[in-house]
């Protein structure tokens, strides 16, 4: 797997944020997995803070859309997963000091 690619895929998803806790997605815990296949295709597993999510739709298009745009990934698969379901302890440390948690 191209590492350098990965970190930019990595670096792209935390441009997108959560519209409603204002984190990025990445370090909110809602990216389970991001692999790179020979061709440089993306497959990512996400997550969503609630299954009944108002805005699921919007970040799974702009995940999609946003990694689709580097110029070195040719195509962009989304798995939305509720398995395991998102819990708060899936936050990076630093966004846990920022909302407060720690």
């Amino acid at each position: 797997m191209d590492d350098t690619l990965k970190q930019k895929i990595i670096d792209t998803l935390r441009t997108i944020h959560d519209p409603e806790i204002s984190v990025n997605i990445y370090d909110l815990g809602l990216i389970y997995s991001v692999q790179l296949d020979e061709e440089n295709n993306a497959y990512i597993d996400m997550t969503l803070t609630s299954p009944s999510c108002p805005v699921g739709e919007m970040l799974v298009e702009q995940v999609n859309s946003s990694v689709k745009n580097l110029e070195e990934t040719k195509d962009v698969y989304v798995n939305l997963v509720f398995e395991p379901p998102w819990d708060p302890n899936a936050m990076s440390e630093e966004v846990k000091l920022e909302l407060g948690i720690l």
